[in-house]
């Protein structure tokens, strides 16, 4: 019997664990020297212990049945399929998930764009880091097919950042020829523009086109909240036993970029121009989704008076949120009565595998959550809503 027993599950988070050269053989040369690894590097340690614990899994058949036996306890890099594509195809066997959404993990902080940039006066100084993003773009997406090239189920997740539309389209056209299934975009505004700016459209428009759903996650949109809000003489650990992932005041501040993004995309009318478009919202909760969908149809009563854009609504803007989003509550959130009050149609089942955000068991966690709901709602929360993101055929209910 497998982790998911008789249900049919489609997984919408999870993640590679990135080796220090998982960007080595798909970056370009020029570039190569410029990534930042500082952090990487740092991480070397706990990287070669485990590539060993890795190795002896693959040699010694005991310690491999012992993983097996501990999949969703071990996690980051000593998990089954953290960093080894072979290993996470059985990793998938033994959780009996259909398939995965596969996002990176750490590789994009070595070619990202500051989070608070310096003031470029140099335009030449621009150029140059603009030139390490995209190249690492690219270099991130081949990897990241190349990781889940080896399985099917394993659905890899490309990155585009906005900053540069002519070169956004470039990166996403490669990525989706490539075979990735879903474009992340960071939940920022695109350098001095909109998301919703014209000269995104040919951006938008591709995804569309190629019937590719854009995706946003917890990270992308830069630092959740000031650190001054952390400076109360009153020091917490997180709850990995660190100090930087997030913390209680970080998570109330977990929406406000998705929110906002999304918002912004509704409310200028993006999915009337592109009534095609799908969006995904990954590890950023979805409790906050029944509250926002009134406060957008509030914005527009009340704005639309002065507010030409909202005027030419073709629809009420919580009708947008039913027709192009989903979004993958956290594990042990009201699921059942989120469904009651915004839809059964907006979320989907995740597990964040192999990061420990996700927890042991997050099946059980939102089995307590859902009691009552019927077999149908049952089967859009774990299978049907990814399938509809994605575009993938529809699969029969199973109870």
């Amino acid at each position: 019997m497998t982790y998911a027993g008789e249900r049919a599950i489609l997984d919408a988070d999870s993640h590679v664990m990135e080796l220090g050269d998982f960007l080595d053989d798909f970056i370009d040369p020029v570039a190569k020297d410029r990534l930042r690894r500082q952090g990487v590097d740092a991480l070397e340690p706990i990287l070669e212990d485990a590539q060993y614990k890795a190795r002896r899994r693959r040699t010694d058949p005991e310690i491999a049945a012992r993983a097996e036996e501990h999949l969703l306890d071990d996690k980051g890099w000593m998990a089954m399929g953290g960093f080894d594509p072979v290993e996470r195809s059985r990793a998938l066997d033994l959780l009996g998930f259909e398939g995965q959404l596969v996002f990176a993990t750490f590789a994009t902080a070595m070619f990202s764009l500051p989070r608070s940039p310096r003031r470029y006066d140099d335009a030449a100084a621009l150029s140059r880091d603009l030139d390490l993003l995209y190249a690492g773009s690219r270099a991130q997406n081949r990897a990241m097919v190349n990781f889940c090239e080896v399985d099917h189920r394993l659905f890899a997740v490309g990155y585009v950042s906005l900053v540069d539309p002519a070169r956004a389209v470039d990166v996403a056209t490669e990525a989706i020829a490539d075979g990735c299934a879903a474009i992340m975009v960071p939940s920022t505004a695109a350098g001095d523009r909109a998301p919703t700016h014209p000269d995104l459209d040919p951006f938008w428009a591709l995804l569309e086109d190629r019937n590719i759903p854009f995706v946003l996650h917890v990270g992308g949109g830069g630092r959740l909240l000031d650190r001054a809000f952390h400076n109360n003489d009153m020091p917490v650990t997180d709850h990995l036993g660190g100090g930087e992932n997030i913390r209680s005041k970080d998570y109330l501040a977990i929406s406000h970029s998705p929110s906002l993004f999304l918002g912004a995309l509704i409310l200028d009318g993006l999915f009337d121009r592109f009534p095609g478009l799908r969006g995904g919202c990954i590890e950023q909760g979805a409790g906050w989704v029944v509250s926002w969908l009134h406060h957008l149809d509030y914005a527009q009563r009340a704005f639309r008076r002065t507010e030409d854009p909202l005027r030419r609504l073709q629809a009420k803007p919580s009708e947008y949120v039913q027709r192009h989003l989903k979004f993958t509550p956290f594990p042990g959130e009201p699921v059942g009565w989120m469904m009651e009050q915004a839809g059964a149609d907006l979320f989907m089942f995740s597990t964040d595998y192999p990061h420990p955000e996700g927890g042991r068991d997050p099946v059980a966690k939102f089995e307590e959550q859902l009691v009552g709901v019927g077999r149908d709602d049952l089967h859009r929360f774990y299978r049907g809503n990814m399938a509809a993101l994605l575009g993938l055929q529809p699969a029969p209910s199973v109870g």
